[in-house]
C-alpha cells in the first residue's frame, strides 16, 4: 500500500533515565540526539510510549523517536508509531548498539534476526516482520570474563569517546543518505569501520 505522504521513522534504542544516559546500550539514543542536532529537530512530545520529534531532514519528513519503555519492550512504541504514521517498512530505520561489532564500526542492514539484541527482538515481535532497516553501532565485546549485561551498562571510556563521536557523525551522514537515496545506497557508502577508511 503506497503512502506518498508517509514520513520516515528513525528510532534509537536505549533505556530511559539519567543513570543510563551515557552507557554503551544507549548508543541508539545518541544517534537520535546527533540527528536532532543536525536537522534542527527537538524531541518535544510524548507519544506511544516514546519521546518524539517531527521535522524535515534531507528534504524528507522525519519522525525521530526514543522509546521510553526500557530496551526489551521497545517494540511496543515502534509498532504503535508505525501504525499511527502509516510508515512503510522501507522507511523505518532502527539504530542500536551491537556487541559483535568493534567500536568505530557502523553497519546498515535491511533485515535479519535480533542476534540477541532484546530491543530488536521486541521490534520484530510488534511489527510482525524482520524486514526493517537497522543501523548497528559497534560497542565491542566485554573484556575477559565480564558479563555482557554489565558491560553494556557501562559508559564508554575516555579513550573510546573520540571514536564514538566520529561514528555518531558518520551515522548522521548515513541517515541523510538513507533519506535521500534509500538504504542500499547508504549501505554501500557507510558500512564498515573507521579504521578501514
Amino acid at each position: 500500500m503506497d503512502q506518498p505522504n508517509a514520513p520516515y521513522l528513525l528510532v534509537g534504542l536505549g533505556n530511559p533515565g539519567r543513570e543510563y544516559r551515557e552507557t554503551r546500550h544507549n548508543v541508539g539514543f545518541m544517534v537520535i540526539d546527533s540527528v536532532c542536532k543536525a536537522a534542527g529537530i527537538s524531541l518535544s512530545r510524548v507519544q506511544s510510549k516514546a519521546i518524539i520529534g517531527v521535522g524535515h531532514f534531507a528534504g524528507r519528513r522525519l519522525v525521530l523517536a526514543k522509546p521510553q519503555t526500557f530496551m526489551n519492550l521497545s517494540g511496543q512504541a515502534i509498532g504503535a508509531l508505525v501504525r499511527f504514521y502509516k510508515v512503510p517498512l522501507e522507511q523505518i530505520l532502527v539504530a542500536h548498539d551491537d556487541l559483535d561489532l568493534p567500536i568505530g564500526t557502523l553497519r546498515l542492514r535491511p533485515s535479519g534476526g535480533s542476534a540477541g539484541q532484546k530491543g530488536i527482538a521486541s521490534t520484530i515481535q510488534h511489527l510482525g516482520t524482520q524486514d526493517f532497516g537497522r543501523l548497528r553501532i559497534g560497542i565491542g565485546r566485554p573484556p575477559g570474563q565480564m558479563d555482557p549485561a554489565a558491560y553494556v551498562l557501562q559508559s564508554f571510556s575516555s579513550g573510546e569517546q573520540p571514536l564514538v563521536n566520529q561514528v555518531l557523525d558518520r551515522a548522521v551522514s548515513a541517515v541523510e543518505r538513507f533519506l535521500k537515496e534509500g538504504l542500499e545506497a547508504s549501505m554501500n557508502q557507510y558500512n564498515g569501520s573507521l579504521q578501514e577508511r
